[in-house]
């Protein structure tokens, strides 16, 4: 007579009989699911193919609560419930299959991201900043689409949802226009690419290495140590200088002698710097002439190119080309000028 005790419709032995299935269903399917995910990586580390591993990844992002789901549908069958209690229960499975669905899609879209920009990254260091941002978009595109399917499994009326969310996104995006603008400004660097993720910039004085393009900011570590944050609309406003794309260093420089030195002496300075410019394998010289007067010194103005694009490369480079110059001028007796003034003195 216990087990006939009814409880919402049920008597116990139904209800025993529904835990039982239920549970042993909840059991089943994660040994399954563990089973499978082992072998499926035991298998991967065997093989040099990607698809195993998408696989794994995808059995990887399998939730409880997805087959706690399915194993309480399988069991209700046991039961009879009223339509508002099956209502209620294909509601909870309809909303955790969706879920899932969009956990196993963003895995498999994360997996691939991951995959291409490993691919690209040697070849191409902007890989890193498009698959961010790339990421961010697939992942939001699909959840979107899986909670629309979801709702419309539900029987809401999704043609009449999306319209109501068009005019209200218009309304929004009036409301945030400034957020708008850096995002599509961060979308513009992804594609354009400006600049990418390690490159050494200057942005209106300002200069460091870009560490990160977000969706509303990109992040740029100062030569001095603090990181700088720029707004990505503001970066594509602002007269930008990328170093990073730069292949060669071109170098400028004036040297002054004094008024008293002769002209034959004059005659072989731009010689001297020259050959003090091409004794150094890392450069190339361009020209050395006499440029002009000054007030206070005859000035010299020299050209020359660094091979490399790294900044100490550059000033090992110019510390030897000047010493050099300096030994060539002391042996050739030539003078430096330095800022002087002559003061005359006259009895009326």
């Amino acid at each position: 007579m216990f087990f006939r005790t009814v409880i919402a419709g049920n008597t116990l032995t139904d209800w025993g009989i529904f835990l039982a299935v239920a549970t042993s269903a909840v059991l089943v399917l994660r040994l399954i699911r563990r089973f499978a995910l082992n072998r499926v990586r035991a298998f991967a580390t065997r093989t040099n193919t990607r698809a195993d591993d998408l696989i794994a990844e995808i059995l990887a992002a399998t939730r409880s609560f997805f087959i706690v789901a399915v194993s309480v549908a399988i069991a209700s069958s046991w039961l009879r419930m009223t339509p508002a209690w099956s209502g209620r229960l294909r509601v909870a499975v309809v909303i955790c299959v969706f879920a899932q669905i969009g956990l196993w899609g963003t895995a498999a879209t994360r997996f691939l991201l991951e995959q291409y920009r490993v691919r690209k990254l040697e070849s191409d260091r902007g890989a890193a900043t498009m698959v961010g941002a790339l990421r961010f978009v697939l992942v939001f595109a699909l959840w979107s689409i899986v909670s629309l399917l979801a709702l419309d499994n539900l029987g809401v009326d999704v043609t009449a949802l999306v319209a109501g969310l068009g005019v209200g996104g218009i309304a929004i995006a009036l409301a945030v226009q400034n957020i708008l603008g850096d995002l599509f400004a961060s979308l513009a660097i992804i594609l354009d690419r400006p600049f990418i993720v390690g490159d050494f910039i200057d942005v209106d004085g300002k200069v460091g290495t870009v560490e990160q393009i977000g969706l509303k900011t990109t992040r740029v570590r100062s030569i001095s140590g603090e990181q700088l944050v720029f707004a990505n609309a503001d970066m594509l406003s602002s007269q930008l200088r990328n170093f990073g794309r730069m292949q060669e260093r071109r170098i400028v420089f004036t040297l002054g002698v004094t008024y008293q030195t002769p002209r034959a002496a004059l005659e072989r300075i731009p010689d001297l710097i020259r050959e003090s410019v091409e004794a150094d394998p890392a450069v190339r010289f361009d020209r050395s002439h006499f440029s002009g007067y000054g007030d206070f010194s005859l000035n010299f103005e020299t050209v020359y190119f660094v091979n490399t694009p790294e900044y100490p490369d550059y000033m090992d480079a110019q510390q030897r080309i000047f010493l050099r110059i300096h030994e060539a001028f002391e042996a050739d007796g030539i003078e430096f000028a330095y800022p002087t003034q002559t003061l005359v003195l006259t009895r009326p």
